[in-house]
């Protein structure tokens, strides 16, 4: 006898309700599964390589992983790194022998969030991938270059997913909003335009994130006779347009990047808009001002000696200010360092002269005339500085003399800067 008869579990969210079964249903990564491309010749040639799906949020690694098992007719098992471990992955290797025996049918091992996997536990896969028990696919958002141990990616190919187009976020919201079976198409659901724009918009090229909201907003107006759903209750539901941002992983690095790459291209709207992202993502605004700081130096130099003491204000109004008002400073130094003059003779300079010593071995000992002489034996004994021109003794303070030694003699390292309007 039944406990509960008349249960029912709850219906799966819109977004998982919605999830493609086959390449003609999938949203996006036309690099990877178009016809002839890599991932889709991979698993559609019966491969048992085992992959990395490396994406943002909402992009279709898990959907992929799942078409992948169910094209090559494969057991499928799906753990998060989040709350899985060890004993888990045992018990699944156990599942894929048997089913291996019993029914002669691969496995494959869905791992999600695989970068939070250390690396005792990713160890563990390593023999059963190499075995043939199980085909890894892993997900993650991370770089796994960084966060997948190289054992483990040698053993697997991967795969970059990016981020859904705005217009296939849309087609996606209105297949949903048609679709009777699985999505919204019997509810009578009507989006304004400016609420679909925000729904777009807000998704950010993640999927997922789009459907929720679209699963809301019919959640909202479920009970009302009319249906409609407007800008007024999408902004009530978003509340705050999401930031693609994480101030821990490789969008923190990429912003950075992409924050100095603008800056040195001389493009402040560029460098404002990142730094905008930075400030939107939460990020410490010290690091932000380090990065500012480096390019003061690395780019503007001495083209603009003053952009680097305007940094060193700024890191100051900082500490004091702290985050609204800092930001007003913050854009001020940012405008100013993006539209400076370039010089980079600094960092090419020391970079050089530093590759002369420890890689090309030219450490050469100071030159007789250039040594310390303060102390007694100096030059009595040793004859150091002995002939050594003061400068302050000649005609502008100019005299010529060898400072470098010997060996590099007419060395140069400071390169000649190209003047405006050359060729």
């Amino acid at each position: 006898m039944e406990l509960f008869p008349d249960y029912e579990m709850p219906a799966p969210p819109l977004a998982d309700r919605l999830r493609p079964e086959s390449w003609e249903r999938f949203a996006g990564q036309e690099h990877l599964v178009g016809k002839g491309l890599p991932l889709r010749d991979l698993v559609e040639s019966g491969s048992k390589l085992s992959f990395i799906l490396w994406g943002p949020p909402g992009t279709g690694k898990t959907t992929l992983a799942r078409i992948a098992a169910r094209l090559t007719e494969s057991e499928f098992h799906e753990i998060s790194a989040v709350n899985a471990g060890v004993a888990d992955i045992r018990k699944i290797i156990e599942s894929a022998r048997h089913t291996w025996k019993s029914r002669q049918m691969g496995t494959v091992l869905f791992i999600d969030e695989i970068h939070r996997f250390n690396k005792a536990q990713q160890d563990a896969v390593l023999p059963h991938i190499e075995n043939g028990t199980v085909r890894l696919i892993g997900s993650t958002t991370e770089n796994p270059s960084f966060e997948v141990i190289p054992a483990l990616r040698s053993r697997c190919q991967t795969f970059r997913l990016e981020p859904l187009e705005r217009e296939q976020i849309r087609d996606i919201l209105e297949q949903a909003l048609k679709d009777k079976e699985k999505g919204l198409g019997e509810s009578g659901l009507k989006i304004s335009a400016e609420a679909m724009d925000m729904m777009v918009s807000h998704a950010n090229g993640d999927a997922r994130r789009a459907l929720n909201v679209l699963e809301a907003a019919h959640d909202v107006v479920a009970q009302r006779e009319k249906k409609q759903v407007d800008l007024k209750i999408i902004e009530g539901i978003i509340q705050q347009v999401a930031t693609l941002y994480d101030k821990k992983g490789t969008e923190h690095f990429d912003h950075a990047s992409a924050f100095q790459k603008s800056l040195r291209g001389s493009d402040a709207d560029a460098a404002i808009y990142w730094l905008a992202k930075m400030i939107a993502g939460g990020e410490d605004p010290r690091f932000i001002v380090r990065r500012l700081l480096v390019t003061a130096a690395e780019d503007v130099g001495n083209a603009d000696p003053q952009a680097f003491i305007l940094v060193q204000a700024v890191v100051a109004a900082v500490e004091k200010l702290g985050f609204p008002e800092a930001r007003i400073p913050l854009a001020q130094a940012v405008i100013y360092v993006a539209r400076a003059p370039k010089d980079n003779s600094a960092i090419v300079a020391i970079d050089l002269a530093l590759d002369d010593i420890q890689k090309k071995g030219l450490s050469y000992p100071v030159p007789d005339h250039l040594k310390d002489t303060h102390y007694k034996d100096a030059k009595s004994k040793y004859g150091y500085g002995v002939d050594y021109k003061y400068p302050h003794d000649f005609p502008d303070a100019i005299v010529e003399q060898e400072y470098l030694p010997k060996p590099l003699k007419d060395r140069k390292y400071i390169p000649t800067r190209r003047k405006a309007g050359d060729e």
